[in-house]
C-alpha cells in the first residue's frame, strides 16, 4: 500500500489532507506539535477508513534534531510516497516591532522545518526508485503580503521558490514538487471558526 506523511495534521488543512489520502488508499503518518489529542482524532478517522495511521510528535522549533521524527514515521510506515509539508506558525507584530527570536521561530517552522522534512522524504523516495510526490502548503500570502506577518510572508514566499527548485532537481527521479497556496482556514492557529462564515449563502461569496 502507498504511504503518505502529513505534517501538522492534528487539525484544519492537515487533518483534511490526511483523511483524503486515506480515502484514496494511503497509509498515513500524522504529526502534531501541541495538540496530541487532535492528532489521535485524525488517526482514528484514517483507521476508520481501513487504513493504517502512525502518529509522531514534531517540534520544528527544535531543528535539526526534530526531523528525526520524519525518519521514524517512514520506517514505521515502511516507506513514503507522498510528503505534505503543512506545519506552520506565524506572528501578528509589524516588522519594526518584531523581536529577532520571533522572526527566527517562524522561519524555523515555516521554512527551515519544511525544507528538512521535504529533504528527508526526497532522499527516501530516491532510494525507493518509484517516484513520489512532495507538496508544500504555502499561503495566499506567498503572493499577497499581509501587515503584521513579515516572517510568515517571507517564509511562505521562500517555500514556494524552494518547491520550484525541488521540482527542477528531482524530476529525473520521477518525483514531483508542488506548492498549494490556500487562503485563511478556520483553525486554532488562525483563531477563526467555521461559524464565522455561516451567514454566507452558497453563492454569495461570488458576487462583487
Amino acid at each position: 500500500m502507498p504511504q503518505a506523511i502529513v505534517t501538522g495534521s492534528d487539525s484544519g488543512i492537515g487533518r483534511a489532507t490526511a483523511v483524503a489520502l486515506a480515502e484514496d488508499g494511503f497509509d498515513v503518518g500524522i504529526t502534531w506539535h501541541s495538540d496530541q489529542a487532535g492528532a489521535e482524532e485524525t488517526a482514528e478517522e484514517v483507521r476508520g477508513l481501513g487504513r493504517r495511521a502512525e502518529v509522531e510528535h514534531l517540534d520544528l522549533e527544535a531543528l535539526p534534531d526534530a526531523v528525526a521524527g520524519i525518519d521514524r514515521l517512514i520506517e514505521r510506515l515502511g516507506g513514503v510516497d507522498v510528503l505534505v509539508a503543512n506545519s506552520g506558525t506565524g506572528t501578528s507584530e509589524r516588522a519594526v516591532d518584531l523581536d529577532y527570536k520571533d522572526w527566527r521561530r517562524v522561519l524555523s517552522v515555516d521554512l527551515d522545518g519544511a525544507f528538512l522534512c521535504l529533504q528527508r522524504a526526497a532522499r527516501r523516495m530516491i532510494d525507493q526508485a518509484r517516484g513520489g510526490r512532495l507538496i508544500a502548503v504555502t499561503s495566499v500570502h506567498e503572493h499577497q503580503p499581509r501587515v503584521g506577518a513579515a516572517p510568515y510572508d517571507a517564509a511562505k514566499g521562500g517555500l514556494g521558490l524552494l518547491m520550484k527548485t525541488l521540482a527542477l532537481e528531482l524530476g529525473e527521479y520521477g518525483i514531483t514538487a508542488n506548492a498549494v497556496a490556500p487562503g485563511e482556514i478556520a483553525t486554532p492557529m488562525t483563531g477563526q471558526t467555521d461559524e464565522a462564515g455561516s451567514h454566507l449563502t452558497d453563492d454569495s461569496w461570488r458576487r462583487p
